[in-house]
């Protein structure tokens, strides 16, 4: 009885702490207590209802096609023309030239055919030199047995090469080679005149002072024949502005405005001969060519650019562009016989290196190419040829169907 009693006591007297201690920290953590219940209830409280479960979509089908959609180009008109130049006069304009040539006039980028196509097709002229200037083998091959002699190589450039004008490198007047005179070198220029009578195009040195000279005397004696300078520089005009001036205008031939790889030169330029008195008709720009691997990407940047700005309104950029692409065989990989075993036969890694640095400034805008290679000539003449013949001969059906092709 005595025991019963002190366990009921000791019982409350925990249970009042227990409550005691709940309502103060709130739980309790007992340990090794055991408790003896006579019944015991449980209580569940309701829970969230079980998910429904929801059967996975059925997967889509795979396409087995493309989607076909007729495909429209956008068509954009845009501001300004390029200028048309003519180049080569024939015996009705005063001169003794077989035909004449134009450039320029395009009213879209370089054959952009669906918005415009253009109204004449880029040129080539063969690279003729007065001097024996030293030539890659796979060039020297084709022109051993006129090599040195101007008119010969002129005649051979026209009648087995196919030119369709030639371009006359004054390179023995340079004071740093032989210093030829003026008046020897006008007389060169005559002879090359009198032996092919396809547009022509002369280029100098690179001195200002000797190239004023003999430009000067150049143009006395191809009067009515409308030749090219090549080139009217910046430096040219600081040393003797009215006699280069002269030159073009009062001989009414025409001009390459050239400059290093810079819009605001070019543009400096060409408003600078334009408020001479030379007229647009009579000015053709060349933006400095850079060869395959030899910074090509700055060219043909600099170059379309230069075209677009024209196309939309920038007068000073809307003229014909000329490209010096012999540049290509400037570069070693064109012609170094060490890499034969690497990169195949010079013979045709040569041709191959400037026909990839025309077609590349092609598509950039350029109107006149001098080039030098006669494959790497027919090549660029037959791609122009096949590009101006317009979308209507391309052959889908023949195009591999690239965007399924698996690498």
């Amino acid at each position: 009885m005595g025991a019963s009693m002190s366990e009921e006591k000791l019982s409350v007297n925990i249970g009042s702490k227990l409550v005691r201690y709940l309502e103060q920290y709130g739980e309790i953590e007992l340990e090794d207590v055991a408790i003896r219940l006579e019944h015991l209830e449980l209580q569940v409280l309701p829970g969230a209802p079980p998910k429904a479960v929801i059967a996975a979509p059925p997967a889509k089908p795979k396409p087995t096609k493309l989607i076909e959609v007729e495909f429209k180009p956008p068509v954009y008109e845009y501001v300004l023309p390029i200028q048309e130049v003519t180049i080569g006069a024939t015996r009705a304009d005063g001169g003794t030239r077989a035909y004449s040539l134009t450039i320029g006039g395009e009213k879209a980028p370089p054959f952009y055919l669906f918005e415009s196509k253009p109204p004449h097709k880029p040129i080539i002229a063969c690279d003729v030199f007065d001097w024996k200037v030293p030539l890659a083998k796979a060039v020297k091959q084709h022109v051993r047995e006129v090599y040195g002699d101007p008119v010969a190589w002129a005649k051979l450039a026209v009648e087995k090469f196919g030119a369709e004008a030639i371009t006359l490198h004054l390179v023995s007047v340079d004071p740093l080679i032989k210093d030829t005179p003026p008046k020897e070198a006008a007389k060169t220029v005559e002879d090359v005149l009198q032996a092919v009578d396809v547009p022509m195009i002369v280029g100098g040195c690179g001195d200002p002072k000797k190239d004023t000279e003999v430009f000067e005397k150049v143009a006395e004696v191809a009067e009515g024949e409308r030749i090219v300078i090549n080139s009217i520089t910046k430096e040219m005009l600081e040393y003797d502005t009215k006699r280069n001036v002269d030159t073009i205008v009062k001989h009414n031939h025409v001009t390459i405005a050239f400059t290093p790889m810079d819009m605001n030169l070019a543009r400096e330029l060409n408003r600078r001969l334009t408020s001479e008195g030379v007229p647009r008709s009579s000015i053709i720009m060349d933006t400095t060519t850079a060869a395959l691997g030899y910074g090509i990407e700055y060219a043909f940047t600099i170059m379309q650019r230069s075209r677009l700005a024209g196309l939309m309104g920038d007068e000073e950029l809307a003229f014909p562009i000329s490209s010096g692409t012999t540049n290509a065989w400037a570069a070693r990989e064109a012609w170094m016989k060490q890499l034969d075993a690497v990169w195949g036969p010079r013979e045709l890694r040569g041709p191959i290196w400037e026909t990839i640095t025309a077609l590349t400034l092609l598509i950039a805008g350029v109107d006149l190419f001098m080039m030098m290679h006669p494959a790497a000539m027919k090549t660029v003449k037959d791609v122009i040829d096949e590009l101006m013949q317009g979308m209507g001969r391309a052959k889908p059906e023949l195009i591999e169907n690239w965007a399924s092709a698996k690498l």
